[in-house]
């Protein structure tokens, strides 16, 4: 007999925040799409919601670590990973991932990418 697996995610999120190394990006700041993914055994399909993740905390945790400027997007990755897991326990793993659009460097770059994935050892 298989098991469930389910998924609970927010794809897109545009954000306009003070991330950078340098500076001058905590300056004038960017434009960002955050990608934040969560994968679980579901607990019950009763129709209650505290029986899932809920994706209006999700996209909470999103806009509190875009506003807390960080050099690193790593950073701010792991941070956002800390607070899924201490939320939601059960959580098997989340996978989160920033686009910088148009970084500033020579050349015409569409966006740089950095991602962090966890995966719970229960």
């Amino acid at each position: 007999m298989g098991q469930f697996k389910q998924t609970v995610a927010l794809k897109d999120v545009k954000c306009f925040a003070l991330h950078g190394y340098y500076p001058e990006e905590q300056l004038i700041g960017n434009h960002f799409i955050v990608d934040l993914e969560t994968e679980f055994l579901p607990k019950s399909f009763d129709d209650e919601l505290a029986q899932t993740v809920n994706y209006e905390d999700l996209n909470g945790i999103i806009q509190e670590e875009m506003k807390n400027t960080q050099k690193l997007l790593e950073t701010v990755l792991n941070n956002m990973i800390s607070k899924v897991i201490a939320l939601y326990p059960f959580v098997e793993t989340v996978n989160v991932s920033i686009k910088k659009l148009n970084p500033p460097m020579p050349g015409q770059i569409g966006h740089s990418f950095v991602k962090l994935s966890y995966t719970s050892l229960k």
